[in-house]
């Protein structure tokens, strides 16, 4: 089952009215799939894609961001995890299969060390603890330049450090691709009330991030995954949070901060994963 955006549904957390989408096989595994900084269900999301073939997806705009409530207050973690168990309450999910990505994995870890009966299994991507654990990179400290094609060419090696300027400038026609890229991601929702406002407030809540000392509650089975080439959550913030979580999985990839665009071997393990483990069900 998958909706139009102009039909969008949504769900209230608190003061917050959040948009969402459910999308592929409404008898298959329930996945809550748990996005990253600035994302926008507008945007194409080719990992996301991947899961609605083989799961029933439930995606959301998060508090800030796309066409979700944008209130002009600081936001806390606490409150993003409250918020997608509210989205599961909303569904009638007593538990899924959850996959955080980036930011999105900061969610879902304090999703699952708050409320860990509510995760069958897990997927932490790209993400980190904070903590002694260490963070991402320190996005909300970022300053604009006013240079469009400076600031996308800062964010694409960032993204993946093998980016260098050695390889811009060895590689003119895929620099230009990925510009092109980030600027028209940039775009989406531009200009729409309280979006630089919702941002902002994403970033100072994910600056405050850290489930370090807390990961030892999460029971689910659980697969981290990695990019060798990050520059966002480095390979060594991965390796931390497998560490601290109970059985944890790691697995690496050949890649940056999207590895899952650049390996594709990382969405398949993924969906495995979820496809594989067993956790409880919904009757």
């Amino acid at each position: 089952m998958s909706v139009t955006l102009a039909d969008m549904p949504h769900f209230t957390s608190g003061d917050v009215t959040i948009k969402y989408r459910i999308a592929g096989d409404p008898s298959a595994r329930r996945v809550l799939y748990i996005s990253g900084t600035g994302s926008d269900l507008r945007a194409p999301n080719l990992i996301r894609d991947r899961f609605e073939d083989h799961f029933c997806v439930a995606s959301y705009d998060q508090r800030g961001l796309g066409r979700s409530s944008k209130p002009d207050r600081a936001y806390s973690m606490a409150e993003y995890a409250a918020d997608a168990v509210a989205f599961m309450d909303h569904l009638g999910w007593s538990s899924a299969s959850v996959f955080g990505i980036s930011f999105g994995g900061m969610v879902a870890q304090e999703l699952a060390v708050t409320w860990p009966g509510r995760i069958e299994t897990l997927v932490l991507a790209c993400t980190s603890s904070g903590g002694p654990g260490s963070s991402s990179f320190p996005l909300h400290t970022l300053v604009e330049s006013g240079d469009e094609q400076r600031d996308a060419v800062e964010s694409i090696e960032r993204s993946d450090t093998r980016r260098d300027e050695t390889w811009r400038s060895e590689n003119p026609r895929l620099l230009a691709k990925l510009i092109d890229f980030v600027l028209t991601s940039k775009q989406i929702g531009a200009g729409e009330p309280g979006r630089e406002v919702g941002a902002r407030h994403q970033l100072e809540a994910r600056a405050g991030h850290d489930t370090h000392d807390r990961l030892g509650h999460i029971d689910s089975a659980c697969l981290v995954q990695g990019g060798r080439f990050d520059g966002i959550a480095p390979p060594e913030n991965l390796k931390v949070l497998a560490t601290q979580i109970p059985g944890a999985t790691l697995k690496m990839y050949d890649g940056g901060h999207l590895f899952h665009l650049q390996a594709p071997e990382a969405s398949e393990d993924a969906i495995n994963f979820l496809s594989t483990q067993h956790g409880a069900t919904d009757e």
